[in-house]
Formats: structure tokens, sequence, C-alpha cells
């Protein structure tokens, strides 16, 4: 079948292969999708869902290693999807730049159409540990049109499915390896992404069991309306059935929830006073949050900053910003400066999708106010020895970290007033 994301098929063929996933043992796994597909002789163009990192399973020790045979794994998954003209899709370990990622990969008769690493690791398996999150998730083209992918934990984040249902995903998948324990939070939250995103969910769980650890099963299809329409019991399963997109239509056509994300805030609310950034700090983590803080003169914004701020906020869960006000600048950078006034620059800076909070600081440096907050990260640029950051010695005392970034060369405050003065 040749990849088209634009598809508006209105019957599709979709379906699970649900089995107990042989740790690290990827021939052996491998062989067992083999014979399933065997059996289920799948009609053409089916997209079939495995189990997460279903060639591998968590084999932490040999992580490495297995993920080097992950392009090997791929191939052979080609070769499969062109004997049966199908479309698979789970998750394998991948390398890059010394990073391992659980990626989700959508294999077709042509090779790998797109592929969704992992955002939300699950710290008490110790995922955070082996592997890095990733990033700039965005819907995966397959035969099928574009999927929607989630992988295990990443399903308690209504917020993923949402953003990527809302790019145009026909329909949502899940690859997982999910406990007995919690199997009520599966079935309910597959039955909840799939209503309040009106769309066909098709999840594929690990059954069998890990050391003490015991897998749920219970793969199902999810119509948009949360009609389970298929779902296996906690014994291996193999499943395709057709769903009609034209019912996922029709339900959209009474009233639309996908998609809906109105702008109701204003961004200057962002902007706090240091009382209120410390409260916020202690609700952060309360919560289990991580509260990441940096800080700067931010005269004339520029990518450089904007980038640096980025950087900062994949640090933690909650970005405050630090900003000098007119007078520490002056102070510093002597009478001409800042460019732009406290309130303009906090403004523009609050604006900023990465920027949480913005807290207007009077002294020349931030050692009080981080003193005050004593956040779970402090970031500063890479230009700064680590021994020379203001706060840094305190925050660490206190339990957090100090990360320096990079900044980007060629960009910077002084550089575009200069040119503008040649100008």
């Amino acid at each position: 079948m040749r990849f088209d994301d634009s598809n508006t098929e209105e019957m599709l063929s979709v379906g699970y292969i649900q089995f107990d996933v042989q740790l690290g043992e990827i021939s052996a796994n491998l062989q067992l999708v083999e014979r399933e597909l065997e059996t289920l002789a799948p009609p053409a163009t089916s997209l079939l869902v495995l189990p997460e990192l279903w060639a591998t399973g968590f084999a932490y020790p040999r992580l490495g290693q297995l993920a080097g045979e992950t392009p090997a794994v791929l191939a052979h998954l080609q070769g499969l999807c062109g004997r049966y003209n199908c479309w698979l899709a789970g998750s394998l370990p991948e390398v890059e730049a010394d990073k391992v990622y659980n990626t989700l990969y959508v294999t077709g008769p042509a090779g790998v159409s797109g592929s969704y690493r992992k955002q939300q690791l699950f710290a008490p398996m110790q995922e955070d540990k082996y592997f890095s999150p990733g990033a700039n998730p965005a819907p995966v083209p397959s035969g099928a049109g574009l999927l929607a992918a989630q992988i295990c934990y990443d399903l308690r984040f209504a917020d993923l499915a949402g953003r990527l249902c809302a790019a145009g995903a026909r329909l949502l998948i899940v690859s997982a390896q999910w406990p007995m324990t919690r199997l009520s939070h599966w079935q309910t939250l597959l039955r909840a992404r799939a209503i309040e995103n009106q769309i066909h969910v098709v999840a594929c769980n690990r059954c069998g069991s890990t050391g003490e650890t015991l897998f749920a099963g219970h793969s199902a299809i999810i119509a948009p309306d949360g009609t389970v329409v298929a779902e296996a019991d906690d014994g291996p399963a193999a499943t395709v059935l057709t769903v009609d997109m034209a019912k996922q239509e029709a339900i959209r056509s009474r009233f639309r929830t996908v998609g809906r994300s109105p702008h109701r805030c204003d961004d200057k609310d962002k902007i706090v006073s240091a009382g209120q950034a410390g409260n916020i700090v202690e609700r952060n983590r309360a919560l289990g949050r991580r509260t990441v803080f940096t800080n700067g003169c931010f005269d004339i914004l520029h990518a450089g900053h904007v980038i640096y701020l980025e950087q900062a906020r994949k640090q933690g869960d909650c970005l405050i910003v630090g900003l000098n006000s007119d007078n520490s600048i002056r102070a510093i950078k002597g009478p001409d400066r800042p460019v732009n006034s406290e309130e303009d620059r906090a403004r523009v800076l609050a604006a900023l999708g990465c920027v949480d909070y913005v807290v207007v600081f009077e002294e020349e440096t931030p050692l009080n106010l981080i003193r005050a907050l004593l956040p779970d990260v402090l970031v500063k640029g890479a230009d700064w020895a680590e021994e020379d950051i203001v706060g840094g010695r305190e925050v660490k005392e206190a339990g957090g970290r100090v990360v320096r970034v990079p900044l980007v060369d060629g960009r910077s405050t002084t550089g575009v007033i200069k040119r503008l003065q040649t100008k």
C-alpha cells in the first residue's frame, strides 16, 4: 500500500497482537509476531498494534546492545508488512547521540513511515534512569492516515493525546506494558481518551509477567463514543476488525470537542511577586513538580534568549524567570540601559509559552530571591563556571541541582544594539 497520510477511506481494518514479551529475546518475540500474523491473516492494509518494547522488554542491563538491533528488527518488520500488505506499530529501543529512547515505530511495506518517542517516563520502573524523554510530539503518518500515538504511561496525560488529535490524527494507538494491579485505570483511561477526542482508539497491552509484575493484557478497540468494540482477556490474543470512520465523523458533527483550545488566559497574570513565587514553589513541591529558576535582563528579546529559556523549561515542570529591574540594570550596565522598561520586558517574557512565571527583583543579583525560593533546578548559561553561579551553592545544599545551558553564538542584546547604532 502506498503511504498517504491524507487517507480518507471510511472503512479501516485495525487490530492488535497481545502476547507475553520475552525479556531480551528479540528472535523469539519476532517469531511469535510472525506466527500470529500467519494465523490472523489480516485483511490487506490492516493496521496492527504491538505491545510496548515488544521485541526486547525492559532488559535494562542490555538496553544499549538491544537498541543496536532495532534497525534489523525494523527491516524484518518491513518484510512482514510486505508479505501481508499491512502496517505494524509498536515501540522499540532507539539510540541517537548516546541517548536511548522508547520509540514507537509505524512500519509498512515501504519501511518506517514515522515514529513517536515516549514523552512521560515512569520513574517507579526506573525508566527515567535508562531512557530519555521524547520532544516535539507530532502525529505519525501511516497507510491509515495520521496516527496519534501513546506509549503506556503517556496515556495518563490527556493533553498529549489532545494535542496530537487536534493536529489531525484519525486514530489513536497505544502501545503498553500496563500492570494488572491498575487494570481498571487502563480501561478507564482508554475510554476517556476516545470520548474526549471523539476518536477510535486501538490499544495493545502486554500480558504475562516479568519477575513479580503481572501484566494486564486487555488490549482493546474503542469507538469514539467510548463503546468497547473489542477487548482481550489477560492471555495471548490477536484481533483485527473493521471500524467505520464515517461514524467517527457523525459523532463529531453533532458537537465537537476535539481540537477546541481557545486562549482564555491573560499572560500578564504570569507576572508575580516574590511572595507569590514562593507559594508557587511550595505548591509545586507538594505535587512533586520540579521548579526551575533562571534570571537575566532580557532587554531586547531575541532568538538566543528564547532558545535558552526553552532549554531551561525542559529541566523541570515549571519555569520561573527572575527579571532584573530597571534600577538594577542601570547599576550593572550604565545609564543608557535598559532599552525597554521592566514592565514591557516582563510582559514580553510572560507571553512565551516556555515561561510559567516572571518575578522582577531589585538587587543586582538574584541571590536573595533564590534563597527565598530554593528552586529544584537553577539554570544559567554555560559561559558561567558552576562555582561562580549566584545561588548555586544554596540550591545544591537544599537538595537541588545546577544546570549550565549552552548559549547561542552570535545572539546577544549588546550585538543587536550595536547593529542598530550602525544603521
